[in-house]
């Protein structure tokens, strides 16, 4: 009977979203969304797609959170820097969600400050993937219930659809926020300066230190070239026979080696708006 309803559910679902593909209203809103992107966003209107939802989510970024446009399609997950508000977007990232997987994340603290006095983060989840995981914020509960909801019957539309199973192998950690970390996760010692900066294992997400992340391996799904991991996940990565090492595996110190790869490098000007950005609520605007 629970096999019969959930067929009933999905078929709904497919033919909601094939009743979106197939409008004119659609595929104006996809152009539109490419447009906030500019020339620097990949190209989005393809056959088949549908806008589902959109709206704004508060990201954990390295540094600290920051609010990001995100649009659910029925495919994938596109999100980015919020320039104008629903003008102008950029640093587009855009995540397929036919691996995507939701874990829930306890809010922490009282409903307005944390232990220290720091506003509180509520209504969050992680979302995982083997390109990028990173925890997002609604700004009600019911925003959160509405994003985790489509996105997951958009994943398990697609995976039904295209006849697949998911692979959490290769999902990529969350990382941990720089502020979380004073000392060195990997030896416990090496304090955090200007000088001894932190830097962040690609396989496991802990801050480490110089030394306890000397080393750099090929983790194709997350990058063509090599990514710095911690001493620790770099032996258990030479232990496993089926694991590809890095041509070249001392980690460089540069910066490029320790960017997110994400959207934490931005202009002072906009940093000072962000600062001063509220996250608006009942931002998540569905179309089905």
């Amino acid at each position: 009977m629970a096999d019969s309803i959930h067929s009933g559910s999905t078929f709904q679902n497919v033919k909601m979203v094939d009743r979106l593909v197939q409008s004119e209203a659609n595929g104006r809103r996809i152009a539109y969304v490419e447009q906030c992107f500019g020339a620097s966003g990949q190209p989005l209107n393809v056959p088949g797609r549908a806008l589902v939802g959109e709206g704004v989510l508060t990201k954990m970024c390295r540094k600290k959170p920051k609010p990001r446009q995100f649009f659910l399609f029925n495919d994938i997950l596109v999100y980015g820097n919020i320039v104008i508000n629903r003008k102008k977007y950029n640093q587009q990232h855009v995540i397929s969600l036919e691996d995507v997987k939701l874990e829930d994340v306890q809010d922490e603290g009282s409903p307005f400050y944390t232990k220290d006095g720091k506003p509180a983060l509520r209504n969050g989840w992680k979302l995982i993937s083997p390109s990028k995981s990173f925890v997002v914020y609604a700004a009600t509960s019911t925003e959160k219930h509405q994003w985790m909801s489509h996105i997951k019957k958009c994943v398990d539309d697609l995976l039904i659809k295209q006849g697949k199973t998911q692979n959490t192998e290769n999902d990529s950690p969350v990382w941990v926020p720089d502020s979380e970390a004073t000392l060195c996760m990997h030896c416990k010692k090496s304090q955090f300066t200007l000088i001894n900066r932190r830097h962040h294992c690609r396989k496991c997400g802990i801050v480490v230190c110089k030394d306890c992340s000397s080393n750099k391996w090929l983790l194709p799904q997350q990058a063509s070239k090599p990514l710095r991991v911690c001493l620790t996940c770099y032996q258990t990565l030479s232990d496993t026979k089926l694991a590809v090492p890095a041509p070249n595996t001392h980690a460089i110190d540069d910066s490029s080696g320790d960017s997110s790869t994400d959207d934490d490098e931005e202009s002072a000007n906009q940093e000072v708006n962000e600062e001063n950005k509220l996250i608006p609520e009942g931002q998540f605007k569905s179309y089905d």
